[in-house]
């Protein structure tokens, strides 16, 4: 479960009233934080009080930046072309979480980008796919690209729409 800490965000949620919610979780529910350009300290700081197991970096962090982290990050990218996922090679996180680019967005514009990408993109590590996904297409996008998970939050209604996005995954990934 994502909690968004980036302040520009709509979704954006305050530490304290994370750590509420996460206290809250069954103990099967990972929660991650979400972080754009963050120093670390201040990243160091959300974690501790709410209890964040994973973190996930949608903004320029270097690899180096990931790597003082250690391996429950997820970094991710902005697909908009083959050129867009050559960098991932130089992270060493435990998943990469693939979105849409759109100029001056840091993701959830609600877009899809061209899934084959994922696929190629695989070959550098586990990938989360995101961007776009409904209850429509996720069937597909599954089948396609194989992901290690998929990110949803724009792309589903608070009640049915999650439902058939969930047995919609379900459905996919069964062989």
């Amino acid at each position: 479960m994502g909690f968004n800490f980036y302040k520009k965000s709509p979704r954006y949620i305050d530490p304290e009233k994370a750590a509420e919610i996460v206290a809250q979780l069954p103990p099967f529910v990972m929660p991650v934080g979400v972080f754009v350009n963050e120093r670390e300290e201040k990243i160091q700081e959300i974690q501790q009080l709410t209890c964040m197991q994973a973190i996930q970096l949608h903004g320029d962090e270097s690899p180096e930046f990931c790597q003082r982290f250690g391996g429950r990050v997820i970094k991710a990218f902005q697909v908009k072309d083959k050129e867009s996922i050559k960098h991932m090679a130089h992270y060493h996180v435990g998943a990469f979480l693939l979105d849409s680019y759109r100029d001056g967005v840091r993701g959830g514009t609600g877009e899809t980008f061209d899934w084959h990408l994922a696929v190629v993109a695989k070959t550098f590590g586990k990938v989360i796919l995101a961007g776009g996904l409904t209850p429509e297409n996720v069937a597909e996008a599954v089948k396609l690209v194989q992901p290690y998970g998929v990110d949803v939050a724009g792309g589903v209604e608070k009640e049915k729409g999650i439902k058939k996005f969930i047995s919609e995954v379900r459905r996919a990934s069964r062989p």
